[in-house]
């Protein structure tokens, strides 16, 4: 499946891809960003947590962020479950056409959604990102515990100065990969269900990712 998206998304995408991270101490409001419209490609979107169809993009008109919304990503254990239910995963594959003179990396990334967690279950949500064809991938796990019914919410943010960047003048796929994984624990799946969900019934749920952007060297 492959879709083309303009402006902020392109930027967005790209950035997301470069990786996230711990604490961030750059306000993006104060970075450079290119003028011109940025392109992304979404080259493809695998997963059986993001089913074509199911996953959508939407990019900041002032290129500093992105979103992607999921209809259908849920784990979930318990008496009705498939054994494959347990782990549900979805990798974005981007390619980015940027403005010349300009790289991009992610800052910051923020994933919603909601849990229903039995006492003794756990829940990971998991993210990594990586360029095509380098060797730096960025991962970042979150756990939650039971018992568990509510939202969550998990931010992975990036110092500034360990940003991952885009290299200048090239084109590569940014990969984006996550997972959300129940455990049973000491709960009993036979009679008991628990379930995260990545997924929203409207907007207002989504995964953020913010972008920074940096001026390439001028080449002589």
């Amino acid at each position: 499946m492959k879709r083309v998206m303009t402006g902020g998304a392109a930027a967005a995408l790209l950035l997301a891809l470069a990786g996230p991270a711990h604490s961030s101490s750059a306000d993006v409001s104060t970075l450079p960003t290119p003028p011109d419209k940025i392109v992304i490609e979404l080259v493809t979107v695998n997963g059986s947590g993001c089913p074509e169809g199911t996953a959508t993009v939407d990019v900041a008109p002032d290129n500093t962020a992105f979103t992607v919304t999921y209809s259908d990503y849920l784990a979930h254990i318990g008496p009705d479950s498939a054994a494959t239910d347990f782990r549900k995963n979805c990798q974005l594959s981007l390619r980015a056409h940027v403005p010349g003179g300009f790289t991009y990396a992610i800052i910051q990334a923020d994933y919603r959604g909601y849990a229903l967690l039995q006492p003794g279950a756990n829940a990971v949500e998991r993210a990594g990102y990586y360029f095509q064809g380098m060797p730096q991938t960025t991962q970042r796990s979150h756990r939650f515990d039971g018992p568990y019914d509510d939202n969550w919410q998990a931010t992975d943010r990036t110092e500034y100065s360990d940003l991952v960047w885009a290299p200048c003048g090239e084109k590569r796929n940014f990969n984006i990969n996550t997972e959300l994984r129940v455990n049973p624990g000491t709960s009993n799946p036979r009679t008991q269900t628990s379930f995260m969900t990545m997924d929203s019934t409207d907007a207002s749920v989504s995964t953020v990712y913010h972008v920074a952007w940096k001026e390439c060297p001028e080449t002589p």
